[in-house]
């Protein structure tokens, strides 16, 4: 484990309701409940697992939650986040955070197996997050499911977040007995989709998820300080990101629109780098945990495992490749398929801004012109730069964008830049969507990017989506016209005639919930005095929106 730095656990079980281990048998109407059963690891390591199954004695197909959050601890979704978009009804007690719900699933002939993992509550450890390490542990748990009495030998795994993210890595090593994976939002890449929007530091869920992750008895990963030994994509940050193309195993992947910051892009390169002969990509603009628990999509999970851990033919064969929700206003949308992510007939357009109209316009404007605000947001004067388009016709933008822009600093040595698409009506209102879960005045999409991180990597770029190296800092002279790239994340919305579609260029996030609440902030900057974007002859300021054919369908 050379490398990682460790520290005593933010918090003991005790504080977090957790028991000392106590193996027992539990039994409910149809249902065997093995609580605190020891499993080794190949390290040597006890983890202690929940498994439900049914009390018929045929063998079941076991389902795989991995979890930081404590097997011990039912948490219905639908109670703790009322604006979750999960209903009460839709989970039972014995539901513990982001998992499947074994109250729904062993009815249907499945075992549910929620694991405490490495170095979290009494599992012994030491925690690490994310990493190789804890990747060959949760190996170790589906080859102990897949050869116990009671299992049918053909393991899946499923979850939302966390539950995810390892799901992408223990697939990595394709152990033997599993069978089926249906990753439901989660990152891929640690440093580039969380701790680091476009190079840009986030001060709020990576500081917040870490003592979420740290109840145990042990020694754990020190992901703050480790965050602060590691501000560049190094190997430690490469060791906390799958390895995508060696993902073999059948694959259901369920994305979002609205989870940007945290899981829209990291879920959707995985499914599109994963090397599964078999895989699946459902992408939503709703909220991730409703979405996840909603009893129409659960059924939809059961068709896949159906498929795959238990032999049943549910037609997923003949399932689209993709199927994408594309947002008319919030929760509203109709449904489009495509062979593949991103759709083959994307064309990627230029619309080009200009500071003079604050318009974006499909041809370069014919005098320069510059958009100036102050980068704090503080002093008199813009606090942003506007920019507006109307279509002329129904239009679908659906996938990356790319925002290039030639700025300045004149007061400072590098600059954070924030960009944020809106949908308008035709009365010019801004049409808000689901957002970080919870929220419902979302953007469109959005993107960041400390400009001295703008290096591209030639090897993971494609020509819709500029991957950042982040391998080291590129001057930004003081006072001169640079040229910078944002990705902005990926969304699917549809616009009709009259409808229009706004971009904000600032210095600072561009949603500002009050806290406590918990999303995406970057209060760490670099910035000072204004920044100047400027457009128009010689600096081609400009965005490339993913524009399908208008689909006619609805419902």
């Amino acid at each position: 484990m050379s490398g990682y730095l460790f520290r005593g656990p933010r918090n003991t079980p005790g504080s977090r309701a957790g028991q000392p281990p106590e193996p027992r048998t539990e039994t409910r109407p149809g249902m065997v409940i093995d609580r605190d059963v020891a499993v080794l690891t190949g390290s040597g390591a006890t983890i202690w697992v929940d498994v439900y199954r049914p009390a018929g004695g045929e063998p079941a197909a076991p389902i795989i939650g991995w979890s930081p959050y404590g097997k011990h601890n039912p948490a219905p979704i639908g109670r703790i986040y009322p604006r979750s978009g999960v209903r009460p009804e839709w989970t039972s007690p014995l539901t513990t955070f982001e998992a499947p719900d074994p109250g729904y699933w062993v009815p249907h002939g499945y075992a549910i197996v929620i694991a405490d993992i490495p170095g979290t509550w009494y599992s012994e450890g030491p925690a690490t997050y994310l990493s190789p390490e804890e990747a060959r542990a949760y190996a170790d748990l589906i080859e102990w499911a897949g050869t116990q009495p009671w299992s049918n030998g053909r393991v899946g795994l499923s979850g939302v977040s966390y539950l995810t993210q390892t799901q992408w890595r223990v697939a990595e090593l394709n152990p033997a007995h599993l069978a089926a994976i249906n990753p439901w939002e989660g990152w891929t890449d640690t440093y580039r989709e969380v701790v680091r929007h476009g190079g840009i530091p986030e001060t709020s869920f990576w500081p917040y998820i870490w003592d979420r992750w740290g109840a145990g008895t042990g020694m754990i990963e020190d992901l703050e300080a480790e965050t602060g030994q590691h501000p560049w994509f190094d190997e430690f940050w490469a060791s906390k990101a799958a390895r995508l193309e060696e993902i073999r195993v059948p694959a259901f992947v369920v994305a979002s629109w609205s989870d940007q910051g945290l899981h829209s892009r990291g879920t959707l390169e995985g499914f599109r780098r994963i090397s599964s002969e078999h895989k699946w990509l459902d992408v939503h603009g709703r909220k991730k945990w409703g979405y996840y628990y909603d009893p129409e999509n659960v059924e939809r999970q059961r068709a896949f495992f159906d498929q795959f851990l238990r032999g049943a033919d549910r037609g997923v064969l003949d399932w689209p490749r993709v199927r994408m929700e594309v947002r008319e206003r919030y929760y509203q949308g109709t449904r489009r398929t495509a062979g593949d992510w991103p759709p083959k007939d994307t064309e990627y357009r230029s619309w080009y801004l200009d500071a003079a109209q604050e318009a974006m316009l499909p041809h370069p404007p014919g005098a320069a012109a510059v958009a100036e605000y102050d980068s704090l947001g503080s002093a008199p004067g813009p606090a942003d730069a506007r920019f507006t388009m109307t279509f002329g016709e129904p239009a679908e933008i659906i996938g990356h964008c790319r925002l290039i822009l030639h700025v300045e600093a004149p007061e400072a040595d590098d600059l954070d830049l924030f960009a944020a698409l809106f949908k308008t009506g035709r009365d010019g209102e801004v049409i808000g969507f689901p957002y970080y879960a919870q929220f419902a005045d979302g953007p469109v999409a959005v993107g960041w990017l400390r400009a001295s991180h703008r290096e591209p990597d030639p090897e993971l770029s494609t020509e819709f989506l500029t991957v950042l190296a982040h391998r080291r800092a590129l001057p930004v002279p003081r006072g001169q016209v640079i040229e910078a790239e944002i990705e902005i994340l990926p969304s699917g919305t549809r616009f009709e005639a009259g409808e229009g579609l706004l971009l904000i260029v600032q210095g600072t996030d561009i949603k500002r919930y009050p806290k406590p609440l918990t999303y995406a902030r970057h209060e760490d900057t670099v910035n000072a005095g204004p920044h100047r974007i400027h457009t128009g002859p010689g600096h081609p300021s400009r965005i490339i929106l993913p524009i399908l054919p208008a689909s006619d369908a609805r419902g």
